[in-house]
């Protein structure tokens, strides 16, 4: 609530509070809390949770918070406070005939002893001695100054040292300068030393029976936070669509726009020469795809380009001997759900071929696409298509391979296998399979291929440029990497099924 809790229950006690009371009721004026924690043996952090806890209680205390500094000895200072210092170590192994060099210097301390032993004169080496260099005391007596001077900080009697002695320790990291904070308590308007709760809620039992009026209650904090909130998450499909994105931008492609769910077939099919007698292709029957009825028709298209594809299908051209079948634009021109996101590939690059100057381009799109589908443990209705192209001069299915190899080992999968296919629009083609730990097999996660001249010369592309594209869904590369096994265990990972996929055309759960 917003009164929030007393805190010292958490604090053995009411013990230890009444006994920093009592403590501050003999001295005059205050008293520091580190002084508080050495007289009553607790660690000084227990003495800041009990300050805290009594400032909750209202006005029995006032503090004042306060910073100081002091030295410390760190664990290899505390080391030479208890044994020595390094040089001195190395000096109290040597004895009087000598110690040879590579012996000492496989002693724990031996490098850094004997570089300061050295320094400080109590030994010398004879690097002309029979049998290899030897090391000798040139004193008979050491005073371990090194020892004595961490000893009296750990004494907590650092003042007597100079602060280039400090300094010199420090640096050779025996010593370090910590900031405490403390606080500065003295007594408040409320003062006591005996504690009393304060009420957090007003009970009906208090309002009827009247005890509220010998209670003390708690000011409400209209500063306190409120209990968060429990809030969502993001579905698996968006964190590998967010990281599929992220790598696509990290390997240099540019976003192309796929806000058009719905497509003319012209685009979506007739534009891809797709090849056994395109127009009357299986994929474009009622049974596989979704046509529109309003409006049925698409009517503005390039008409140049129109009619090249027109050609090149019916009469063929550009090297190919085109289909010779009698190529009708009532059929280019019905409107459906795209069943591909290769449709906006192909807008993008007939847009690039106007341009004046040819200039090399990486694409790709993440969105979804619409099939006419019976649904399945690895089929729906819809679902999200990814797709990466690449246009330059001279590119070959070698590319394509490194560009795959490179863009799944960044998503985390890199058991892939590449197995040549058919495909309506590219050739030579390839499907990709990447291995499933969950059903222990091999998926097939994607399609990929060069794109045809067939359909890249009617655009206006120069000749000998070549285009390598793949695509792949985004659920199963989805499911290969947080280990679901159907469809279903995806789109239903932790939400509602209707709230990810509320489609018109697919309901899953009808």
């Amino acid at each position: 609530g917003a009164a929030g809790a007393t805190g010292f229950g958490s604090m053995a006690d009411t013990g230890l509070l009444e006994s920093l009371l009592r403590l501050l009721e003999k001295v005059d004026g205050g008293t520091d809390s580190q002084d508080v924690a050495a007289d009553l043996g607790v660690d000084h952090q227990v003495i800041v949770g009990a300050v805290k806890s009594l400032q909750a209680l209202g006005e029995v205390i006032s503090t004042e918070q306060k910073s100081s500094k002091h030295w410390e000895l760190t664990g290899e200072g505390r080391e030479i406070a208890e044994q020595g210092s390094h040089e001195a170590r190395v000096f109290n192994a040597i004895p009087d005939e000598g110690l040879p060099q590579n012996g000492l210097m496989k002693m724990p301390s031996g490098k850094v002893g004997f570089s300061k032993a050295m320094s400080n004169k109590w030994i010398r080496l004879d690097k002309a001695h029979e049998g290899g260099p030897r090391v000798f005391k040139t004193v008979e007596t050491i005073e371990d100054t090194v020892r004595d001077k961490l000893q009296l900080v750990q004494k907590g009697q650092s003042a007597k040292l100079e602060d280039k002695e400090k300094t010199e320790l420090k640096k050779r990291k025996l010593l370090s300068e910590v900031t405490v904070k403390s606080y500065w308590i003295t007594k408040g308007s409320s003062f006591s030393t005996t504690i009393t709760k304060q009420e957090t809620e007003l009970t009906p039992e208090m309002i009827a029976s009247g005890s509220w009026k010998e209670k003390k209650f708690k000011p409400y904090n209209f500063e306190a936070m409120g209990v968060a909130p429990d809030c969502g998450h993001l579905h698996p499909l968006m964190k590998v669509r967010t990281q599929f994105r992220q790598i696509f931008l990290e390997m240099g492609f540019t976003e192309m726009p796929t806000n058009n769910f719905i497509e003319s077939s012209f685009w979506n099919f007739d534009s891809l020469f797709l090849q056994i007698n395109p127009q009357q292709h299986p994929a474009r029957d009622q049974h596989d795809t979704f046509f529109i009825s309003d409006p049925a028709l698409a009517h503005e298209f390039p008409q140049d380009y129109l009619e090249r594809v027109k050609q090149v299908h019916s009469e063929g051209g550009y090297g190919s001997q085109g289909y010779k079948y009698d190529w009708k634009i009532e059929e280019a021109q019905k409107n459906l759900l795209r069943t591909h996101t290769t449709a906006v590939s192909a807008r993008m690059l007939y847009k690039l071929a106007q341009q004046e100057k040819f200039t090399p381009v990486k694409y790709f799109s993440i969105d979804r696409v619409f099939r006419n589908e019976t649904l399945d443990a690895t089929h729906l209705a819809e679902f999200h298509q990814i797709e990466g192209v690449v246009a330059d001069y001279g590119l070959t299915l070698g590319n394509l391979m490194g560009v795959l190899h490179q863009f799944f080992t960044k998503l985390g999968i890199t058991k892939l296998r590449f197995k040549p296919a058919y495909n309506p629009y590219t050739e030579p083609s390839m499907e990709v399979f990447s291995y499933h730990e969950g059903l222990k097999k091999w998926v097939e996660v994607g399609n990929s291929g060069v794109f045809r001249p067939e359909m890249l010369l009617p655009m206006g592309l120069p000749e000998g440029v070549s285009v390598i594209a793949w695509g792949l869904s985004l659920e199963r590369p989805t499911m290969i990497k947080y280990g679901i096994n159907n469809i279903r265990e995806l789109v239903g990972h932790k939400v509602n099924l209707q709230m990810v996929y509320d489609s018109p055309i697919c309901r899953l759960d009808s």
